[in-house]
């Protein structure tokens, strides 16, 4: 019984894992590695420049300020790449993949809808 248990969790995670790593891939502007073990996923996100320097204008880092909009405008909360030494000129943020399974796809849907009105938004600057 226990040992049915760990290994169901852990193919749960496995494929939130591996559904994560996809929605990120197929968003313009992103890529992202699979995990690596962990309950983390690293993605690379490449801010427009006007968004950047929008950032920097107001004292802040970029990587800090897509991750607070995501979060007031989704609830959604992820850790900027910042935080973690990231090449200057880079940017990336964390993001674990334990929302439960069966609103996994609610997750994905609204990191998507956030992600996509940014970038439109920001790239017509």
């Amino acid at each position: 019984q226990y040992q049915r248990e760990v290994s169901d969790i852990f193919e749960s995670m496995r494929r939130r894992a591996k559904k994560l790593a996809a929605a990120f891939n197929s968003l313009p502007n992103m890529s992202c590695n699979d995990a690596q073990g962990a309950m983390y996923l690293f993605p690379r996100v490449e801010l427009p420049p006007a968004f950047v320097a929008e950032a920097e204008a107001r004292g802040q880092q970029a990587d800090a300020a897509y991750c607070m909009q995501m979060l007031e405008a989704t609830g959604i909360s992820v850790v900027p790449g910042s935080g973690f030494g990231q090449e200057p000129g880079t940017f990336h943020f964390r993001s674990t993949f334990l929302p439960p399974e069966e609103l996994f796809d609610e997750f994905i849907d609204g990191f998507r809808n956030f992600h996509e009105a940014f970038i439109a938004r920001y790239s017509q600057e």
